[in-house]
């Protein structure tokens, strides 16, 4: 029913769906039923998904005790399959029977409003009492009996929301008009208000029907990576091919996915080739071609070809719940404003009861009659509705990150999406981020009278098995040469400078010049050819065998196409560029130069990248760094905000805020781009349901407002602030022209 995430030992965290809530009174009145259950470190509820996120200590707390807790102050928690079980529920009033309901309202008032409305087009005449009475009667009783219901809990459990306020006010028109009714049988209708009434209870469920179409905009993309996952995959079992559900597939597994399916595991292609459809997951429009030995991913969709894939990833661990997951925590995240808005919702309902009571005793100290000073009253219980505050931010932040995640970009939480707004520097890492991290050996230069073979075969023997690029590039380089690339008999890595190695009886040193000075080898003999290979952007590795310099070899890593253009797509935002690398100095600026970066900081070691950030914070700047492999990640940490490149290493993508589904540098900017625009709509949002009070609360206290027009405005501001942030599913990363081909 409820969905586990692992957190750390000493605790875990509940995605728990709630229903029937209604305001930000609600959301503030279970984030305190929550909060106050023993063993629960922490509630946050998010008004917008209808769920709470519930950090808590399994050794005091548990499910059945949460639960309720929830169901003891009248809200309801309902079961989820196993399927769906991470997937944003929509609200229950959402569907058809909500919208029978707001027919059968809107039927039985529209009669009502006629008379009104032919009396503004100057025909006189009004509906008989009694068909006023029983027109109105199943709406106020029965349609919005749902008030009623959430009134009395909210009472119940001494608080208050926005069921109260509806509940109040309507119910002062509707059992006013039939007392008048019992009283004075042939009263006029001209004074009655059960189509007041019957009005605001039409609107608010109107109102309400729209907010949950416009939430489930907000919140489709989330839905649609959801719906991704298959529900069962054909796996090959003692030779025979078995359909079975997917959360029966273990690692090591071969499923079979035939053209046109949804791949259900991470894993790698044993067998076949096809291309493969990850727009969905990396934004990228373009299928990939995959063959055997090349990763696939859940819920990407096969093409033509027929593949064979060993399983490695399960469950939470594939790409899929791990884009799933950080997309969810984003969207559970409050910004400290809203926490304040929270404060200030969670007294608004008494102040607003306070606010009407006033104003129905003022008009009569004024010498206004009864009826005007029911009015008004009636008017300042509709109007004040919290529902606008308590969306403001949650709509703005579901709509923005929902559509970063379909470009490609995952925000992680609401803090990441705050500081990113501000950025105005940014770090670029060079290899696999500026470049395409896939370095190929340009030159291997042996020392006179030295064999280029030779010096080759140790250094790839001595790197075989290395997951840096640079030795990766070596060893590609050895192989395709013909030569016999053995494996080493020992292998210390020296980050940032080089390793140390043992190759057939041979110790190899293969770096830096700093690391050949601190071995206390001379390379003042190839000196001349280092300088040429890195005037041409080239990147050094000196290579020592036996404690004697055997040569050098000069590797080239080519600049990605699109970097040009986001380092300008950066500077017109306002934002400058800044590269570190662990290069030569001379390759390092070829690269700058080429791409328009005029601060570069080389060669610089992993530990010295985060001092770099962390100098560039102390001075003031609000940094991001861009990063892709294992050694930025304490950069990526010592940022204000850490973007990790999707292809990059696990850790870089821990570490980050913001991570990157594909290596493409101009989702920078764009990443950039939806956090300041998300940002704006939080805060227009938030401007406008305070000034909406602020203006309407006094409005109708003085008699300006009728019910009507007063459930009417409280409807539409919930609907606007909505609809404000769901304009956010319009963005698309901004357009960028490279070498002549149109870049969405």
């Amino acid at each position: 029913m409820l969905q586990t995430i692992e957190r750390e030992p000493a605790t875990r965290s509940l995605a728990l769906p709630i229903r029937g809530m209604t305001c930000a009174g609600c959301a503030r009145r279970v984030e305190k039923a929550l909060q106050a259950v023993p063993g629960v470190r922490s509630a946050a509820v998010n008004l917008m998904l209808e769920r709470a996120e519930v950090v808590l200590d399994p050794a005091e707390a548990d499910e059945e005790r949460l639960v309720e807790t929830v169901r003891a102050i009248g809200y309801e928690v309902p079961v989820v399959s196993a399927e769906a079980e991470a997937a944003p529920a929509l609200p229950e009033e959402s569907g058809r029977a909500e919208l029978l309901r707001l027919v059968a309202a809107a039927a039985l008032t529209l009669p009502l409003l006629l008379p009104m409305l032919l009396g503004w087009l100057g025909w006189g005449g009004h509906l008989p009492v009694w068909l006023e009475l029983a027109l109105a009667t199943p709406v106020q009783l029965v349609i919005g009996a749902r008030f009623y219901r959430g009134a009395w809990q909210a009472l119940r459990a001494r608080s208050g929301n926005m069921d109260v306020l509806v509940a109040l006010g309507t119910s002062a028109a509707y059992f006013y008009s039939l007392w008048l009714v019992l009283r004075h049988g042939h009263v006029a209708t001209g004074h009655l208000y059960f189509e007041a009434a019957a009005v605001v209870i039409t609107l608010v469920l109107l109102g309400k029907w729209l907010e949950a179409r416009a939430k489930r905009g907000a919140s489709a993309a989330l839905r649609e990576l959801m719906a991704l996952r298959p529900a069962t995959a054909t796996v090959l079992r003692a030779g025979r091919e078995v359909s079975v559900p997917v959360a029966e597939i273990r690692r090591g597994d071969i499923v079979v996915v035939r053209p046109g399916e949804r791949i259900a595991v991470d894993g790698t292609v044993t067998d076949g080739v096809s291309e493969i459809d990850e727009s969905l997951l990396t934004g990228e429009s373009m299928p990939m071609t995959r063959g055997p030995g090349e990763p696939v991913v859940a819920g990407s969709i096969n093409g033509p070809g027929r593949l064979k894939v060993r399983a490695e990833r399960l469950g939470a661990d594939t790409t899929l719940a791990r884009i799933t997951a950080l997309v969810e925590q984003a969207q559970m995240g409050k910004a400290p404003i809203q926490r304040l808005v929270d404060r200030v919702s969670g007294i608004f309902v008494p102040v607003v009861i306070a606010i009407a009571t006033l104003t129905f005793l003022g008009w009569l100290i004024a010498g206004g009659s009864f009826e005007q000073a029911m009015v008004a009253a009636v008017s300042v219980l509709v109007i004040a509705c919290p529902c606008a505050l308590g969306l403001a931010t949650p709509a703005a932040l579901v709509a923005g990150t929902g559509v970063a995640a379909r470009a490609g970009i995952l925000i992680k939480s609401i803090e990441t999406l705050e500081r990113a707004h501000a950025v105005r520097t940014i770090v670029f890492d060079k290899t696999g981020t500026l470049t395409r991290g896939k370095p190929e050996v340009g030159a291997v230069v042996p020392v006179p009278g030295g064999a280029a073979a030779e010096l080759l075969r140790l250094a790839a023997s001595a790197q075989r098995g290395s997951e840096h690029p640079l030795g990766r590039a070596v060893v590609r380089h050895a192989e395709a040469e013909g030569l016999v690339v053995g494996e080493p008999t020992s292998f210390t890595a020296l980050p940032g400078r080089g390793l140390e190695a043992e190759v057939a009886g041979h110790a190899v040193l293969i770096g830096t010049a700093d690391l050949m000075a601190g071995h206390g080898i001379a390379i003042g003999t190839l000196a001349a050819e280092a300088e040429d290979l890195a005037r041409r952007g080239d990147s050094i590795a000196w290579v020592a065998v036996d404690g004697r310099l055997a040569g050098l070899i000069g590797l080239r890593d080519a600049v990605r196409p699109e970097a040009a253009a986001a380092v300008r797509a950066l500077a017109r935002q306002g934002i400058a560029s800044i590269m570190l690398s662990g290069d030569h100095h001379e390759a390092a600026l070829r690269v700058a130069k080429d791409l328009g970066i005029a601060a570069v900081r080389a060669p610089v070691r992993p530990e010295d990248k985060a001092a770099e950030v962390m100098r560039l914070r102390r001075q003031g700047h609000v940094v991001a760094m861009v990063g892709d492999g294992v050694n930025d990640a304490p950069a990526l940490a010592a940022a204000d905000v850490g973007i990790a490149m999707g292809t990059g290493a696990d850790v870089a993508l821990e570490t980050a805020g913001i991570t990157l589904m594909r290596p493409d540098p101009l989702l920078v900017p764009a990443a950039i781009d939806i956090a300041r625009r998300t940002w704006a709509k939080i805060r227009q949002n938030l401007f406008w349901a305070f000034v909406y009070n602020v203006v309407a609360l006094p409005l109708a206290a003085m008699g300006l407002l009728t019910p009507a027009l007063a459930g009417a405005a409280m409807a539409l501001s919930s609907v606007s602030v909505v609809t404000n942030a769901l304009t956010l599913r319009r963005w698309r990363p901004p357009a960028t022209t490279i070498q002549g081909t149109a870049r969405p």
